[in-house]
């Protein structure tokens, strides 16, 4: 029979980043019996210095900011106007706005030059525990700082969260109603130009493309995710969608940085039947295709979802394009690591996906 457990070899790694500031939180909330959410949050407004994190703990009395901002399951017509008319209360701390230290990052990434993005499916639609899985989301973008954030599977009470929590991003919909895409956009870092929704004319569900088009560092970037159609029974639908993803970064101007991330849900032999244009990328496949990255829907590693077999795919990709044009900056991806290893005070992950953190340097 085959074993179900998980060796050291098969353990995603988690990076320099997460490791240093988890070890700090998780050193808060011992001394102070509280959790890894309001650990994080004390660090991060004291440049995650310790001494200065417990003083401000033990002087103030916060604890509404950790009340659920939703009841999970809440994803009523009436609850949604409701929460689009709310503004965000007086004593709403801002989880993800930039500082000193959230600004830092681990020594490889020091240069400020760089780009960073998350790119995650965070299963909105499984509406358990959502409140503490969505205030994790939050604790990485605070681990993270991330320029731009691209998201799969919000619904409507997660969009209203995020705006309540994460005001220093700019947040973009792909859609209102059900299950749809996402993007965040940090406020100081990136300028946000225009965007569109590009539909999937065969879809079944309810999957199109969200293209935004930002500058950062005076670079013309062209921003795409989605979220391709599910099952395997769909890959001809998919491979559809592929296509339209890769002729929109095939065809932007030469003078733009195209990047896609999503949950692409492909398999290889798909990507091979549609074929990279060799102007793309696969950015997991350029750093080397690195073991700990592979799997992003790994059920041997994440209980989320209760399946009675175990699934290992590499689900979430990131595509890259470069600017072709002379005398435009050019960026590379140089760095990868997954995400959301850590199950949360809930006993479940984040999601049933990882995330996928990756940055790009001047090449």
């Amino acid at each position: 029979m085959a074993s179900n457990v998980v060796s050291d070899s098969d353990k995603p790694s988690v990076s320099n980043v997460e490791q240093s500031r988890s070890g700090l939180c998780d050193e808060f909330a011992a001394i102070t019996g509280t959790d890894s959410a309001v650990a994080q949050c004390y660090l991060a407004e004291n440049e995650w210095e310790m001494e200065r994190a417990l003083n401000s703990f033990f002087e103030a009395h916060l604890e509404k900011v950790f009340e659920e901002d939703f009841p999970d399951g809440e994803t009523s017509p009436k609850a949604k106007r409701q929460k689009v008319e709310e503004k965000p209360p007086a004593d709403c701390i801002d989880l993800t706005e930039d500082s000193p230290a959230s600004a830092r990052k681990s020594s490889e990434e020091e240069d400020d030059n760089k780009l960073s993005l998350i790119c995650w499916n965070v299963d909105g639609l499984d509406t358990d525990n959502l409140g503490e899985r969505a205030r994790g989301l939050c604790s990485f973008l605070v681990l993270y700082t991330p320029d731009v954030v691209f998201l799969q599977e919000l619904i409507p009470p997660y969009v209203q969260y995020l705006k309540k929590r994460a005001v220093s991003y700019l947040i973009i919909e792909g859609g209102e109603d059900n299950y749809f895409t996402g993007m965040m956009l940090k406020k100081t870092r990136v300028k946000f130009l225009e965007s569109e929704i590009v539909s999937y004319p065969t879809t079944q569900m309810m999957r199109n493309l969200l293209v935004a088009q930002v500058t950062f560092k005076g670079q013309k970037l062209c921003l795409l995710t989605s979220h391709l159609e599910s099952c395997k029974g769909q890959a001809e639908e998919r491979m559809k969608q592929l296509r339209v993803v890769l002729q929109r970064m095939r065809e932007a101007p030469e003078d733009v940085t195209v990047l896609f991330g999503g949950d692409t849900n492909l398999r290889d032999t798909e990507v091979a039947k549609v074929g990279l244009p060799s102007s793309v990328c696969d950015v997991w496949e350029r750093l080397g295709k690195q073991e700990h990255c592979r799997y992003t829907w790994d059920t041997k590693a994440n209980n989320n979802k209760t399946v009675p077999y175990v699934c290992r795919c590499r689900f979430d990709r990131v595509y890259f394009r470069p600017a072709a044009k002379d005398g435009v900056p050019r960026l590379a991806p140089d760095h990868m690591a997954l995400v959301g290893l850590e199950k949360l005070d809930c006993g479940r992950f984040t999601s049933d996906h990882w995330g996928i953190y990756c940055s790009f340097s001047a090449a």
